[in-house]
C-alpha cells in the first residue's frame, strides 16, 4: 500500500471513529483561522472548538521548491502526505503509545509547514546529521515522529539529535498500525517565539521547539 492509500484509509477511519461514538465530525480550536474543511456549520470565529472534516486538495501540492532550495530530492512520500489533503490534527493510539500527525489546516498553514520543514533540514545538514522531515509527535514526552528521507522509514527523534527508535520502515507501514483516538481536541496555551497560534501545525511545531530548547 502506498503512503497516500494508508494515508486516505487513516481519514476514513479518524472520521467513521467519531461519528460512531459522538455522532459528530471531529472538533478543533480554529483560533480565527478559515479552512476548507470546517463542516458547513462551524464558524472559526468562535472560541468553542468547530468540526472538521478531511477534505481532498485539488490540485495537490508538493514540496518541489523546498527541495531546489536544498539542492536534495526529497522522499516521495512527503508530497503524499502533506500535499492531499486540508485537515485537523489527527490523534491516534499506537504500539508505542498515543500521538498525533500533523496535516495543513489551509493553504496558509501548508506554507508555514514549508518553511518549517526547510528549517528542520538546514538544522540538520548544520549539524552533518541525515536528513529527516517531521510528521507529528508521540509518548509522553512528546517526541517527533519524523521520516528518514533517504529510505522513508519512520522513527523517533528528539529535536536537534539524530533519530534514535526506528518504528516502521515505510510510512504507509507506520500509519498501518494506528488506530483513530476519540478524544477532546487539545488548547495549548503555551507560547514559544518562532510562531503564533494556528489550528493545524503550529501547536505541534511549538511542542517541538519547546523540548529543544528546554521547557
Amino acid at each position: 500500500m502506498s503512503c497516500l492509500a494508508a494515508l486516505t484509509n487513516f481519514h476514513k477511519i479518524y472520521a467513521d471513529a467519531f461519528l460512531q461514538k459522538l455522532d459528530e465530525y471531529p472538533r478543533c480550536y480554529t483560533h480565527e483561522r478559515a479552512s476548507p474543511c470546517l463542516v458547513s456549520e462551524a464558524d472559526s470565529r468562535a472560541s468553542e472548538p468547530q468540526q472538521w472534516q478531511w477534505v481532498k486538495r485539488e490540485p495537490s501540492a508538493n514540496f518541489d521548491n523546498i527541495a531546489h532550495a536544498m539542492e536534495i530530492e526529497l522522499h516521495s512520500d512527503v508530497n503524499d502526505f502533506y500535499g492531499h489533503f486540508y485537515a485537523g490534527t489527527l490523534q491516534f493510539d499506537s504500539p508505542w503509545g498515543e500521538g498525533e500527525l500533523i496535516q495543513p489546516w489551509n493553504e496558509d498553514d501548508f506554507f508555514l509547514l514549508q518553511q518549517n520543514v526547510l528549517g528542520h533540514l538546514m538544522m540538520k545538514k548544520q549539524l552533518k546529521q541525515p536528513a529527516t522531515w517531521f510528521i507529528g509527535l508521540i509518548g509522553d514526552n512528546e517526541e517527533m515522529l519524523t521520516v528518514n528521507n533517504a529510505d522513508g522509514s519512520v522513527w523517533k527523534e528528539v529535536a536537534g539529535n539524530e533519530p534514535h527508535e526506528k518504528l516502521a520502515d515505510s510510512l504507509a507501514a507506520f500509519i498501518g498500525q494506528l488506530h483513530g483516538r476519540v478524544a477532546p481536541p487539545m488548547l495549548h496555551q503555551d507560547v514559544a517565539p518562532m510562531v503564533t497560534e494556528h489550528p493545524g501545525i503550529i501547536a505541534s511545531m511549538k511542542r517541538m521547539w519547546r523540548n529543544l530548547l528546554g521547557r
